[in-house]
C-alpha cells in the first residue's frame, strides 16, 4: 500500500512537471514550426535554406566548446543544493567562464574575417554567443527551482523568433540574413527576461569569491560530457554534409525541412525528458527505483508510439497546404526521420542512469560507437541511396545505441519489459508502409485512429488511470 502511495505521488509530480514543460516546448516550437513554412515561401532557392542549415550545424559542433558542456552542470549541481552561498559560487563560475568564452570567440572570429572569406561569419559568431548564453542560463534557472520562468522563456524566444522574422524575412525581404538577426535578437530578449524577472547576476554573481573546488567539481562532470556532444553533433548531424558534398545544397534544403518538422517529435520527447531528469535524479536512491523506471520505460515506448503516428500522419495529410510546392519532395522522407528520432529518444532514456550516479565518463564508448557507425554507414550510403541512405544510417546508429546502453544501464538499475509494451513496439516500424503507401487521405487518417486506439490500450493500466485522472481534474476544474 505504501508503495503503491509512493507511485502514486512521484507519477502525480512527474506529470505536473511534464504540463510545465509542455507548455513551454510546445508553446515555444509551434511557433517555431510555423516559422518553416514562411521560410520556404520566401526563400525560394532550396540552396539558401541549405546554407543556413549548415551553418547552423556548425554553430552547434562549437557550442559545446564555447561552453564547456555547462548547461548540464548548471542543472545537475543547482538541483541538489538549497545553500543561496553555493549557489553564488556556482553560478558565478558559470558566468566568469562564459564571459571568458566570449572574449576568445571574438578573437578567433576576428581572425577568421581576416583570413577567409566566410558568409555570415559575424551573424554565426553572434548566434553561436546568443544560443550559448541562453542554453547555459535557462539551466541556470531551471536549477534554481524556476520552472516557470524556464518554460516562459523558451516561449518568449520562439514568440519573438516568430515576430522578427515576420518583420526581417516577410515584411523586408531580408532572406537569410533575416532569419539570423531574428535568432539572434530572440535569445538577447529571452535572456533579458530571465534576468528581470530572477535577477540572477544581481543576487548570484561575484567576482571576489572562491571559485576553485566548485569549478573543478562542475568540470570533472561537464567535460566528459564535451566529447560526447561532439560525437553526437557527428551523430546528428554529419548527414548534412554527405548530403551536401554527394547531392548537392538544394537537396541539403529539402532534407532540412523535413528535419524541422521531424523536429517535433524530439520536441515532444524532450519534454518528457526534462520532466524524467528532474524525476529520476531524485528518486534515483528510493528502493523501489526499478519498478518505478520500468513503469516510466514502458509508458514511454506506448506514448511514443501514439506520437510518431498521430504526428506524420496528420503532416502528410496538411504537407501540400503548409509547404512551398519547391519543397513537396520532403515529405517521403518524414515518417522513417520519425522512427529515427523515436529511437532516438529511448536511447536518451538511459542517459538518467549516468546523470543520477554522476557517471558521465561512462556516456563515452557508446557515443564514441555511434559516430563510427554514423560517419561509416553515411559515406557508404549516402552516394548510392541519397537521402534515403542519411536517414537509414540515423536509424542503424540510434539502434546502435538504444542495445549498448540498454545493456550498459544494468550496472545502475533493471528494467522489465511490459507483456503489453511489444503492441506498441510493433506499431512504430509497421507505420512506415502504409505511411508510403496509401496516398488518399481518410484512409491514411482511419489507420491513424486505429493504431493509436491500438496504442493507447498498451500503455500500462495504471498509467492509462494516472492520466485519465489528471485529465478529468483538470476538466472538473475549469
Amino acid at each position: 500500500m505504501a508503495q503503491a502511495q509512493a507511485h502514486s505521488k512521484r507519477s502525480t509530480k512527474f506529470l505536473k512537471d511534464l504540463g510545465i514543460y509542455a507548455i513551454g516546448n510546445l508553446g515555444s516550437k509551434i511557433i517555431t514550426f510555423a516559422m518553416v513554412p514562411l521560410y520556404t515561401f520566401f526563400v525560394k532557392d532550396t540552396s539558401d535554406f541549405g546554407y543556413y542549415d549548415l551553418c547552423l550545424t556548425i554553430i552547434f559542433l562549437i557550442m559545446p566548446l564555447a561552453t564547456l558542456q555547462l548547461r548540464d552542470g548548471a542543472f545537475r549541481f543547482l538541483l541538489e543544493t538549497q545553500d543561496e552561498q553555493h549557489r553564488t559560487r556556482i553560478i558565478s563560475f558559470i558566468y566568469r567562464t562564459l564571459l571568458t568564452s566570449l572574449v576568445v570567440s571574438v578573437i578567433a572570429t576576428a581572425m577568421l574575417a581576416m583570413f577567409t572569406s566566410i558568409d555570415y561569419l559575424w551573424y554565426c559568431f553572434a548566434l553561436l554567443m546568443a544560443m550559448s548564453f541562453f542554453e547555459v542560463i535557462a539551466q541556470v534557472a531551471r536549477g534554481l527551482g524556476n520552472n516557470k520562468d524556464f518554460v516562459m522563456a523558451g516561449i518568449l524566444s520562439s514568440l519573438s523568433i516568430g515576430v522578427l522574422s515576420i518583420i526581417f524575412v516577410a515584411c523586408m525581404n531580408m532572406g537569410i540574413e533575416g532569419i539570423f538577426i531574428a535568432n539572434i535578437l530572440a535569445r538577447v530578449i529571452a535572456l533579458l527576461y530571465l534576468e528581470v524577472k530572477m535577477h540572477i547576476v544581481a543576487r548570484y554573481f561575484r567576482f571576489n569569491i572562491s571559485m576553485k573546488q566548485v569549478g573543478h567539481d562542475i568540470l570533472k562532470y561537464s567535460l566528459p560530457l564535451l566529447p560526447g556532444s561532439l560525437c553526437w553533433w557527428l551523430t546528428g548531424s554529419s548527414d548534412r554534409w554527405f548530403i551536401n558534398h554527394f547531392l548537392g545544397l538544394d537537396v541539403n534544403g529539402l532534407y532540412a525541412v523535413a528535419f524541422r518538422f521531424n523536429g517535433i517529435i524530439l520536441t515532444l520527447a524532450t519534454i518528457f525528458y526534462q520532466a524524467w531528469q528532474e524525476t529520476a535524479i531524485l528518486q534515483y536512491n528510493s528502493p523501489d527505483r526499478d519498478k518505478f523506471f520500468s513503469k516510466m520505460f514502458n509508458s514511454y515506448i506506448g506514448i511514443l508510439a501514439i506520437l510518431i503516428t498521430g504526428y506524420t500522419f496528420t503532416l502528410k495529410v496538411m504537407y501540400p497546404i503548409i509547404v512551398d510546392a519547391n519543397y513537396q519532395e520532403s515529405s517521403s522522407y518524414l515518417y522513417l526521420l520519425g522512427i529515427s528520432a523515436v529511437l532516438f529518444a529511448l536511447s536518451a532514456f538511459f542517459d538518467m542512469g549516468y546523470q543520477c550516479a554522476k557517471d558521465t565518463t561512462r556516456t563515452l564508448p557508446a557515443i564514441f560507437l555511434a559516430a563510427i557507425v554514423n560517419i561509416v554507414c553515411n559515406y557508404l550510403l549516402v552516394k548510392h541511396v541519397g537521402v534515403y541512405g542519411a536517414i537509414s544510417t540515423s536509424i542503424i546508429t540510434y539502434l546502435v545505441l538504444f542495445f549498448y546502453r540498454l545493456h550498459d544501464m544494468k550496472r545502475y538499475f533493471n528494467l522489465s519489459f511490459y507483456r503489453s509494451t511489444a503492441i506498441a513496439t510493433a506499431i512504430i516500424p509497421l507505420g512506415a508502409i502504409p505511411y508510403h503507401f496509401l496516398d488518399t487521405w481518410w484512409l491514411l487518417l482511419l489507420y491513424m485512429i486505429v493504431a493509436i486506439v491500438v496504442a493507447t490500450f498498451s500503455l500500462p493500466q495504471d498509467t492509462r488511470y494516472e492520466i485519465c485522472d489528471k485529465v478529468i481534474s483538470k476538466i472538473r476544474r475549469h
